[in-house]
């Protein structure tokens, strides 16, 4: 049974990895399309879990999903103006639903848009100017940190990162998802030039390699932490083995963000070596 399940996951992880990796060499409103799916996926999920999805709450996750398809097309300019619109929209649309708990159901929706909508926007954004290829490597990144965080963590764990939240997770898994994730820095900095745009030394890639380590576990444990507030085990189980969308992209929304952070002091410290604004 166990082999079947971990069978199970390892294909829906594959098929997961290979739409990403074909969606990015596809190129930015093909791979912004694909976002915009995650995103409503993902939003769908989440409220779900917070609220409950009804006949009567359809129209304001309607109205939320179709922000998030806005701001995951924001590097175009003018759906940001789309986004702002449904923002307007959804505040007063609360007016007239006669909801009991109005704050929470504003709460829930504008959570939804920062938690879920901003980061994709920024992964959007990075895209549009630094080249998918450098979406690639962020990407690649997370996914060596998970593979070296569970080797590790599975082999030697026995100190708890944050066992309050995630019992499971370890100091010595984090340590093992940086170490894998400083040596695929040093290998983009030596070898990658050829391959996307970045030009970085090794030093710039290896604090670059730690903003995404710190940030991917910070990602992974502050889902955790909503999911057991909510007593759930998964966001959803639309892929086999690893639950919900929002399970497989919560790192991705906090290092998507944090690299968006990192690029803007990166080129306004190093303005000759800009195009990213």
């Amino acid at each position: 049974m166990k082999f079947k399940s971990w069978l199970l996951r390892s294909i829906s992880g594959i098929v997961y990895i290979g739409i990403i990796v074909g969606f990015i060499f596809w190129g930015p409103v093909p791979f912004s399309i694909l976002t915009a799916v995650l995103g409503v996926l993902a939003i769908v999920e989440f409220e779900k879990v917070c609220e409950g999805i009804s006949i009567s709450s359809l129209p304001i996750t309607i109205l939320d999903a179709t922000g998030i398809v806005f701001l995951s097309f924001g590097w175009l300019g003018y759906p940001l103006l789309g986004w702002i619109v449904v923002y307007l929209c959804r505040m007063i649309l609360e007016l007239y639903l006669k909801s009991d708990t109005p704050i929470r159901c504003l709460a829930i929706s504008l959570m939804s848009q920062i938690y879920i909508g901003i980061p994709l926007a920024c992964m959007t954004f990075i895209g549009k100017y630094l080249g998918l290829h450098f979406i690639l490597a962020i990407f690649l990144m997370i996914w060596i940190n998970d593979t070296g965080a569970f080797v590790v963590g599975s082999l030697f764990g026995k100190r708890r990162l944050f066992e309050r939240i995630s019992p499971k997770k370890s100091w010595e898994g984090f340590v093992g998802g940086l170490g894998f994730n400083l040596i695929a820095g040093w290998l983009f900095a030596i070898g990658g030039g050829f391959f996307w745009d970045v030009k970085w030394n090794v030093i710039t890639w290896l604090i670059f390699a730690l903003v995404v380590t710190a940030f991917s576990t910070w990602g992974d444990l502050v889902e955790s932490l909503m999911k057991r507030s909510l007593n759930i085990k998964d966001s959803g189980n639309i892929m086999p083995g690893h639950g919900g969308i929002l399970d497989r992209i919560d790192s991705l929304l906090l290092v998507m963000p944090a690299s968006f952070i990192f690029l803007v002091i990166y080129y306004t410290l190093f303005p000759e070596f800009s195009f990213f604004f």
